[in-house]
């Protein structure tokens, strides 16, 4: 069988009185585009912050390659660090930044690479990212969908392992998330990393997601392929496939 990139092993996390992850327990394959849906209030944001280590788990273990991220030495948490990126949810580009130094800043701020460097990397992805010469611009003078191609570049420009997208097209028309979906699973091929997502958009998001987890008041209730889950018979799973629970607060 082969490993996982990422296992979290009986995971829990309190806020206080509050167990939002209730002893969670899963692989991520590497290479692959993994889903992670439920309810709002579930726990999905609180778990994709665990596994690029922004949050400790109040109790089990998170590996990567079958190394506990808490028992790395500063060098492999750095390392470990730089091979994840992520894409916010509402691209969170800066207003008083170009295009082009938006997309620079994780090179800037993150590595010891020469301005030369820095240069041929950010054009080579707005290139690929089909971003043409809009590096001179403002967030304010791109289209919405090019802002997300923008966030996007930004990500992937420090060459990550794994990218993690948090709600990626809230807030979007159906054409536009559409699109979005498309631009996620068209260069997770053409780049090859490992892509979690987190998702609110049932069925949309099977199209794009080999691997499907559902998170039901803090515990998974369903861990398979996309055929799997739209045949599954768990009360819990087929009641939010089919639109019928009620959301609450927001992740």
């Amino acid at each position: 069988m082969e490993t996982p990139l990422i296992r979290l092993v009986n995971v829990h996390k309190n806020f206080g009185s509050n167990a939002v992850l209730r002893g969670v327990s899963l692989d991520i394959a590497e290479g692959k585009t993994t889903a992670i849906i439920g309810k709002s209030g579930e726990g999905k944001s609180v778990l994709l912050k665990h596994i690029i280590g922004l949050m400790q788990p109040s109790q089990g273990e998170i590996l990567y390659r079958e190394k506990p991220i808490l028992k790395m030495d500063r060098k492999e948490t750095r390392a470990f660090r730089s091979r994840m990126s992520y894409m916010f949810q509402g691209c969170a580009l800066f207003d008083s930044m170009t295009i082009f130094d938006n997309i620079a800043l994780p090179l800037v701020e993150g590595t010891r690479l020469s301005p030369a460097a820095i240069r041929k990397k950010v054009l080579l992805r707005l290139e690929q990212l089909d971003l043409g010469d809009v590096g001179r611009l403002y967030p304010s003078q791109i289209s919405g969908g090019m802002m997300k191609r923008v966030a996007m570049a930004r990500a992937l420009v420090t060459d990550p392992e794994v990218v993690l997208f948090d709600e990626p097209t809230t807030g979007l028309d159906p054409i536009r998330k559409n699109a979005v979906h498309a631009m996620i699973a068209d260069y997770q091929r053409q780049f090859g990393f490992t892509a979690l997502v987190v998702s609110h958009e049932i069925p949309d998001i099977f199209h794009i997601a080999q691997n499907i987890i559902m998170l039901d008041e803090g515990l998974i209730v369903f861990s398979g392929v996309s055929e799997e889950i739209q045949a599954c018979q768990i009360p819990e799973v087929r009641r939010f496939i089919r639109g019928e629970n009620h959301l609450k607060s927001i992740d």
